[in-house]
């Protein structure tokens, strides 16, 4: 049998990204945790974390982290029926690792009053589109949004819809950059945004341009600095269209190519027997996500 106290120090400390703030968080000193930790390497014999900063789950000990995150979520099925279990009533927490775009566009709007009417906390974690999933992997979160389909094992993923990003960059760079009016093979001589380095969407955007290698780019790793470079005319950048409405109406941001925007899938993936609060929540994803996502079409 499984000792759950040695389970969610093994949590808490991937979570917290540390000894001294899971002890803070489960009320109990550092050195308990640290004898927990280790007495639940020994019972497994062989080692759960790797000691760094931040510590980060071996191979058993992501198996051991999906176990008990999904543990979590079903007890709370139990204890909605059974309420004297809930000792604590605390309500749930769920880590959930999404893209930047997302987070500074539609996703509070999505699941806001969801996150009220079930007395859930959020512990979100940002990723590229693209390796959001790792996240899932490791055994950190309970659910992903990311731009992969294939879920992991053990997982679902459903297609919610896609953001469409629009090459933009304020009349003064295009103005500086393009006095003759842009054209594709001009771009990657042009300075360029990309929001980090696992950022591969300019790629893909040059790529369907007939434009392949490098660009001269800098690195922005926030979406809404990534919107104040473009504007004071930094570098041209894809963004989100949901991001940036305001902006184009008012003509602070130009579109380079007009007509030839980059759309990106969302997948959503949860844990199979992640219980009831999951799939409440896919559910609402799902009913609400086109208010803000186009169709995606897969070329």
């Amino acid at each position: 049998m499984f000792d759950y106290k040695l389970l969610s120090a093994l949590a808490a400390v991937v979570e917290q990204a540390g000894f001294e703030r899971a002890a803070q968080v489960l009320g109990l000193s550092q050195s308990a945790i640290s004898q927990r930790i280790k007495l639940l390497e020994a019972r497994v014999g062989q080692p759960v974390l790797v000691r760094g900063t931040p510590p980060s789950p071996t191979d058993i000990g992501r198996r051991l982290l999906n176990h008990v995150q999904q543990v979590r979520l079903l007890e709370r099925d139990l204890q909605s029926l059974v309420p004297a279990l809930d000792e604590e009533g605390l309500p749930e927490r769920l880590r959930i690792a999404l893209n930047a775009d997302s987070l500074a566009t539609w996703w509070a709007e999505a699941v806001g009053e969801f996150c009220a009417e079930q007395h859930v906390l959020l512990d979100l974690i940002v990723e590229d589109q693209t390796v959001g999933l790792k996240r899932m992997r490791a055994g950190e979160v309970a659910a992903c949004l990311c731009a992969s389909e294939r879920p992991v094992a053990g997982a679902r993923s459903v297609l919610l819809g896609a953001m469409r990003y629009r090459a933009l960059a304020s009349p003064a760079f295009i103005e500086r950059h393009f006095p003759a009016g842009v054209r594709a093979e001009q771009l990657p001589r042009t300075p360029a945004l990309v929001f980090g380095p696992d950022d591969f969407l300019q790629h893909r955007y040059l790529a369907s341009l007939g434009v392949d290698g490098g660009f001269e780019h800098h690195l922005c790793p926030s979406s809404e600095g990534f919107i104040r470079l473009t504007e004071a005319g930094l570098g041209w950048g894809l963004v989100p269209e949901l991001q940036v409405r305001e902006q184009l109406q008012r003509g602070v941001l130009r579109e380079l190519l007009p007509d030839k925007p980059i759309d990106v899938p969302l997948y959503w993936h949860h844990w199979r027997n992640g219980g009831q609060l999951l799939a409440l929540l896919t559910a609402q994803l799902v009913r609400s996500s086109a208010q803000w996502l186009v169709p995606w079409k897969q070329a």
